[in-house]
């Protein structure tokens, strides 16, 4: 499954032809590497097959992506960059909570609405331990940038205030643990439904900003 990027309201800078064509092909391998390692797990696959499944050579592989592991961390990457442009995109006015529950559903509702190709993934990460400890190192790294862009929207210092780090933590949080009840359920449970009732809990504290 390529991760279905959400479409930002800002203006998009023009894309050469040759870029289009490097993220075309980018595409295809991650395609291709996904489903055969969901289908048949990390270990068994081999950069050889992910090649051949996408129609390249080994060669043209290793352009584009140092290990499979790189094609699943950048899986990740995707998800984290659409988190933050979907909050740096939130009205100003709008509630802590609204714009958090906001940013971490856009990656939910990716994966939710291609299930049949997410889901696999999905599993495969969070039950691979050396993918599942890539994931959470991304989502470190998420929770600083969703800190850096929750002190700009409030005005506040990301580095001395305590609120921006604890708020990023709770909604990441959150995001962790819908993504983890879809995976053991097998898709039966919506992610949308979940990351509703899990910020119906933290709404309260999340919105209590001036007090933090």
């Amino acid at each position: 499954m390529t991760y279905h990027r959400r479409v930002s309201s800002r203006p998009r800078p023009e894309v050469s032809l040759a870029q289009r064509k490097r993220q075309l092909v980018s595409d295809e391998l991650t395609e291709a590497a996904l489903q055969l390692l969901a289908a048949k797990g990390y270990d068994a696959v081999t950069v050889d097959e992910i090649a051949l499944s996408a129609g390249v050579s080994k060669r043209t592989f290793f352009r584009y992506f140092a290990s499979k592991e790189d094609v699943v961390v950048q899986f990740l990457a995707d998800m984290g960059g659409d988190i933050r442009a979907e909050l740096a995109d939130r009205p100003a006015a709008e509630r802590p909570s609204e714009a958090l529950r906001h940013a971490v559903r856009v990656p939910l509702a990716a994966c939710s609405g291609h299930a049949e190709r997410a889901l696999p993934v999905v599993q495969l990460i969070l039950r691979t331990p050396a993918l599942l400890a890539r994931f959470l190192e991304r989502q470190a790294q998420w929770r600083e940038d969703l800190a850096a862009e929750l002190a700009a929207r409030l005005d506040r210092d990301a580095e001395s205030d305590l609120y921006p780090q604890l708020a990023a933590g709770a909604a990441l949080t959150a995001f962790h643990t819908v993504l983890r009840r879809w995976s053991t359920s097998d898709g039966a449970e919506d992610p949308a439904d979940l990351i509703d009732r899990a910020f119906a809990m933290l709404a309260p504290a999340l919105d209590q900003v001036d007090q933090v």
